[in-house]
């Protein structure tokens, strides 16, 4: 992790889900599980990967648009338990995506400061990172525990915050419209990443101001992202 220098710093500022790691079977064997035990009709898979990325409540009201909030909570902790369950029995696969690790160190050595704003918990994102031997790299970790769902600015904010940064020296890189969102929520400049959930297209139209297509491309827009901002 790059040490802190004087004046407004560089963030960049990840989602993980979709953006760092590919973790789309895990999700939605999860939530078809918890469906099950609360003898829900099975979501989609597609549907499911819609909603990554929002908190567990939010996730579920999308896919149950019809039930009452007592029940997006419950399916949402059943949901919790299930991924546990799953993790503890070593069934849990996340790797990251190809470059990802190659980019992370790289921008680190360039001077960025990294951070992750992520919808998962707590828990989820440490073992996720730790696993991957890349925790080290990110000098800001904020979860679904601590904030309001995306596209809320509020896990921007206090990455800005530990990381000594301004919206004008901060960028968020994501792969859904809600990353997007928070992003231009926050104030800050915004890449979409091609190889998640949510379409080119749709993070264009949430104000991405670029979208990469693979992760080596990252260093060279997050370059040109700072430099186009007024």
């Amino acid at each position: 992790m790059s040490a802190l220098a004087s004046g407004p710093n560089r963030l960049a500022i990840f989602d993980c889900d979709g953006t760092l790691v590919d973790s789309q079977a895990n999700i939605c064997r999860a939530m078809a599980e918890a469906f099950a035990i609360e003898k829900l009709p099975e979501p989609a898979a597609p549907a499911v990967r819609r909603v990554v990325g929002l908190n567990l409540t939010q996730a579920v009201a999308v896919l149950l648009p019809d039930a009452d909030h007592d029940l997006h909570v419950r399916v949402g902790e059943t949901y919790k338990r299930a991924f546990q369950a799953m993790r503890g029995a070593g069934e849990v696969d996340e790797p990251l995506f190809p470059g990802v690790a190659e980019t992370l160190r790289a921008l680190d050595a360039d001077g960025w400061l990294l951070a992750v704003a992520t919808g998962k918990s707590d828990r989820g994102l440490h073992h996720c990172l730790e696993a991957h031997g890349i925790h080290g790299l990110f000098i800001s970790l904020q979860t679904a525990d601590r904030h309001p769902s995306k596209p809320h600015p509020s896990m921007i904010v206090q990455a800005m915050a530990d990381a000594g940064a301004i919206p004008a020296t901060s960028v968020m890189i994501g792969d859904t419209s809600f990353d997007i969102g928070m992003g231009v929520n926050a104030g800050c400049a915004t890449i979409g990443v091609a190889w998640g959930y949510h379409t080119p297209r749709e993070l264009f139209d949430e104000g991405a101001d670029f979208v990469a297509d693979r992760p080596d491309q990252l260093p060279d827009i997050l370059r040109l992202a700072l430099s186009a901002r007024p």
